[in-house]
């Protein structure tokens, strides 16, 4: 099995990935708050059922959200949230495997964190790393790339 980022196809497979991947960013998070009030209207009956213990759910309810959203999606066939697949892109891992599931739960925690202390600097990594890959996916061992440009279809 070869490499699907091997030299031939990575300046097709990252061509715009940064700007695609901004985008991305914006459409997942509206997904996010959207998902968001159904789950709190769930805490708040949970709430009402366990006479007021699951109120202390509603301070961790978005990174909870966020976080199943981003390892279910970035664990499905697809590996890409549905921002990414509007975008077309996917990730990959650098050995070839499949992203599961503690993978895409990394993913999402290591970017938090590393946002927390660099801020919006974290995205000037990608213009000068060779795959144009951020701080949290050279950790993890993974490449965003455009779906199309991978040859056959990804989901």
């Amino acid at each position: 099995m070869t490499n699907a980022l091997d030299r031939d196809y990575a300046t097709a497979a990252l061509d715009g990935v940064l700007s695609r991947r901004m985008l991305a960013f914006v459409v997942d998070y509206a997904l996010i708050c959207l998902l968001l009030l159904p789950a709190a209207v769930l805490v708040f009956i949970l709430g009402v059922l366990t006479l007021g213990l699951a109120f202390y759910l509603f301070p961790v309810l978005f990174f909870v959200v966020a976080g199943l959203y981003f390892a279910l999606s970035l664990s499905s066939r697809a590996q890409a949230t549905p921002g990414m697949r509007v975008m077309d892109l996917t990730l990959v891992s650098d050995s070839g495997n499949r992203i599961d599931f503690t993978t895409g739960l990394l993913h999402v925690v290591l970017f938090w964190v590393l946002n927390s202390f660099l801020t919006p600097l974290i995205l000037l990594v990608g213009l000068f790393t060779n795959r144009k890959r951020l701080l949290h996916d050279i950790a993890l061992g993974t490449v965003l790339v455009r779906a199309s440009r991978l040859g056959g279809p990804r989901y």
